[in-house]
């Protein structure tokens, strides 16, 4: 059997990736723009906070029907990917 290279594994999961970028979209006129999963009113950082304090991705799937596991990941990879181009500096209080 061929063992595959790791390019061909970084395009695949970028493609992949991408795939799962595209159920988060924002539109100033929905939810003031902040970023939601597509088709819904469930915006990143709420389901993110609902994540945070505890409840499971099948709780989740269960209270809010026609989510899916896919747009919990994607709420995921998107949080992932901003925080990737933002640089936390430490606060004057912790820098003493």
């Amino acid at each position: 059997m061929a063992r595959r290279s790791c390019y061909a594994e970084a395009v695949e999961e970028t493609m992949t990736d991408q795939s799962l970028l595209e159920r988060i979209t924002a539109q100033a006129e929905i939810m003031d723009g902040k970023p939601v999963v597509r088709g819904t009113r469930l915006t990143v950082p709420f389901l993110l906070g609902l994540l945070a304090h505890g409840a499971t991705v099948d709780e989740i799937l269960e209270e809010y029907e026609g989510l899916t596991r896919e747009d919990i990941q994607a709420c995921l990879l998107f949080a992932s990917r901003s925080l990737e181009q933002t640089s936390f500096l430490p606060s004057v209080r912790e820098a003493i």
